[in-house]
């Protein structure tokens, strides 16, 4: 089994071919939850700057990393973390990261009312091309996700606006940068880059570096995604899981830790707007319940609330510590 490869750029250029290539994206959303993407249209070089820049910081001391620490950051729940101070499942990730989002200054409305995860980015002082290289991107990437959804929709019928008119006019984003240092592990560690679990929102585009290492779960069988040039990975969170009444499942993934070098991953969450309740798409089957197979045992579709609440209960248990600067 390999996660299927499908050029989108009739969807970018919206052609003709538009809804063959939504027809892929279905199957691999019912099949897999995973796909590659290729034919976007992000600039090449301004992905390479991302990787020179990223791999600049990571070489920075921790001193001068810490300069940027999530706790400076505050209720907006930006900025860098150290390996092991993240967790998946209770345990420690074997990863270190910064944690971005929109950028939005002092006198946006949402950070006036103190809105958790909205907020101003926090960007290392001795790489000064960082933060337009890291919005610059961001922004391509949100591009490509309004397009992704667009295909989505299609193959489920909907109006390709579907998605963008309820629930991603202005939409929930999340950017992280991640480093796993290489890693020499015996055979038997427990100990991974990444343990399993799903995402949490609507989809994820990934950007990965040429090292490997992430895995995606198909029924019982655990299978590679390794990198494709100029390619990014999307797969589905438990938010579109919870429209499709299960039809699309987010699926379950994690990342090995590496050994022969540091691996980098920059993974873009295109999330539903902070304030909106996600609600099952009409005339949809429910498929079977599957919170038994699930990581967290919790059920996608049962939750009450807006997708910021869900969020909010998630992320506190990924940095316990922190909890308090987001939870309301």
């Amino acid at each position: 089994m390999e996660v299927p490869i499908i050029d989108i750029a009739p969807l970018v250029d919206k052609s003709q071919k538009s809804s063959q290539v939504a027809a892929k994206i279905g199957q691999a959303c019912r099949e897999y939850g995973f796909f590659y993407i290729t034919g976007h249209r992000v600039d090449k070089s301004l992905q390479a700057k991302l990787v020179e820049l990223s791999r600049k910081f990571f070489a920075l001391s921790l001193e001068n990393k810490m300069k940027i620490k999530m706790l400076n950051g505050g209720i907006a729940w930006r900025g860098y973390f150290p390996c092991g101070e993240e967790l998946t499942s209770g345990k420690p990730d074997v990863k270190e990261g910064i944690y971005f989002g929109e950028e939005l200054d002092d006198e946006n409305e949402l950070v006036r009312q103190k809105i958790p995860l909205h907020g101003k980015n926090l960007f290392p002082e001795l790489l000064p091309e960082f933060s337009s290289v890291v919005l610059d991107y961001m922004s391509s990437i949100l591009q490509v996700g309004h397009v992704v959804l667009e295909g989505i929709a299609i193959s489920l019928g909907l109006d390709k606006d579907y998605f963008y008119e309820r629930y991603t006019r202005q939409p929930l984003q999340l950017f992280r940068i991640f480093n796993y240092p290489a890693t020499k592990l015996d055979k038997n560690s427990s100990m991974w880059g990444v343990g399993e679990h799903t995402d949490y929102g609507l989809l994820t585009i990934l950007k990965q570096d040429n090292c490997g290492g992430l895995q995606v779960k198909l029924k019982t069988e655990w299978i590679d995604v390794p990198p494709i040039d100029d390619s990014f990975v999307c797969n589905i969170g438990d938010m579109l899981d919870r429209m499709t009444g299960g039809l699309y499942r987010s699926t379950l993934h994690r990342v090995k830790c590496q050994t022969r070098a540091d691996r980098l991953s920059f993974p873009f969450f295109f999330d539903p707007n902070f304030f909106v309740q996600v609600k099952k798409i009409d005339g949809l089957e429910e498929q079977k319940d599957d919170r038994n197979q699930r990581w967290d045992l919790e059920s996608v579709h049962e939750f009450q609330g807006t997708y910021g609440q869900y969020l909010l209960k998630k992320v506190s248990k990924v940095f316990p510590q922190l909890k308090d600067n987001v939870l309301i």
